[in-house]
């Protein structure tokens, strides 16, 4: 099935060698690891190998950006990645947390304003919400998922830019990992059905759920209204 995937081990990305274009005067190269590659958060310094291989291959990118990227380091990076400006090369796949979008995300739409590139806006609200239940489970919030997601759109919309997608870690299956939703879960929810052996999911009805939110905002959005 298609899938998306970070870039984690540099060493196994030449693994799955790049593979030349079907066309050989077009001298491109291509990752066919995944339908998507992105740089982590954690992985995306700008002497580091992520950074030197995305740049050596034609896909379009995804780069994590999370708190501690600096707006001129952002700025940097899309330089590295996008020299020729194409506009949908790279998506920014932005991961602050509820609490910290409002501080960071302004400056970092401003920083690319202010510049040529035209890069995609996408949210991860999972990655910066991930905490610990007193049970020990590693889990997430469906209502701070929510806030972030809702605040990401309402602040594009104020600086004219655009949210265009978002990036959730989800299964079809009716798993306890994440709190919150339709359901209710708690915390002392989580053990009755906890699966993963990485990061918490929401469910199918976690998923649906979130799905509705979103496209009552843009319904509000569009009625003029508050959601």
């Amino acid at each position: 099935a298609p899938r998306s995937a970070g870039a984690r081990k540099r060493p196994y990305e030449p693994a799955t060698p790049p593979r030349k274009a079907l066309a050989p005067e077009l001298c491109d190269w291509y990752n066919m690891s995944a339908h998507f590659i992105w740089i982590g958060d954690r992985t995306r310094q700008l002497d580091g190998a992520h950074v030197e291989y995305f740049r050596g291959v034609r896909n379009p990118v995804g780069v994590k950006v999370g708190p501690t990227m600096e707006p001129a380091e952002l700025v940097r990076v899309l330089d590295i990645l996008d020299p020729d400006f194409e506009s949908g090369r790279v998506t920014l796949i932005t991961r602050y947390g509820a609490g910290k979008i409002a501080e960071f995300l302004p400056a970092h739409v401003r920083a690319v304003q202010e510049t040529r590139h035209k890069p995609v806006w996408c949210c991860d609200p999972c990655h910066g919400n991930t905490t610990t239940a007193p049970t020990g489970h590693k889990t997430r919030s469906f209502d701070a998922i929510i806030s972030e997601i809702t605040a990401s759109i309402t602040i594009h919309r104020e600086l004219g830019s655009r949210l265009s997608g978002v990036h959730l870690e989800l299964t079809g299956e009716h798993v306890t990992e994440c709190t919150g939703g339709s359901q209710e879960l708690s915390h002392s929810d989580l053990p009755s059905n906890y699966q993963t052996f990485c990061d918490p999911r929401l469910n199918y009805e976690q998923s649906l759920d979130i799905a509705f939110k979103i496209a009552r905002v843009y319904e509000c959005e569009r009625e003029g209204g508050s959601p």
